[in-house]
């Protein structure tokens, strides 16, 4: 069952302002190969404290045409904003480009937790190193989507 976004996600931030923790199957490719959308579970719990660079972030953020919506994506780097206020830079993993921008207040939410299918955790730290070898991501993707996705179809 689907769920549209603007109903999900202001649940999940309540759900996560209580303290509890969360689990939704995200959609889309951008996460891929580390959550591959419609299939992987994560769980979230409320950021307490300033992400960390490699965390995975659920935020709301602003698109080029003026309108909000919500990623699932990265921690990338953290850059200082106009009023001296720290600007967290997100971006997808299956992402060649294009970064999003978002203060703390805009953070729903931290991954703690992926879930294959078969509900096998899968390892956070895996994700980390990706940022470095973006270069060489059209490649690794491309081989993931030729070898790996083929066993699930």
């Amino acid at each position: 069952m689907r769920i549209a976004n603007d109903i999900l996600i202001p649940e999940l931030a309540r759900l996560l302002k209580e303290g509890k923790e969360v689990r939704f199957t995200p959609s889309g490719v951008s996460m891929r190969p580390f959550i591959e959308g419609d299939r992987d579970s994560v769980i979230l719990a409320a950021v307490t404290a300033s992400p960390r660079k490699g965390d995975v972030l659920l935020a709301s953020v602003q698109t080029q045409v003026g309108t909000q919506t919500y990623v699932l994506h990265r921690l990338v780097r953290i850059e200082k904003g106009t009023q001296g206020e720290a600007v967290y830079v997100l971006q997808g993993d299956g992402n060649i480009a294009g970064e999003e921008r978002c203060v703390f207040a805009d953070i729903i939410g931290r991954v703690i937790r992926i879930e294959g299918p078969s509900g096998c955790r899968k390892p956070l730290v895996r994700g980390r190193f990706w940022y470095a070898v973006r270069r060489w991501r059209p490649f690794l993707l491309k081989v993931y989507r030729h070898t790996v996705l083929k066993m699930y179809k």
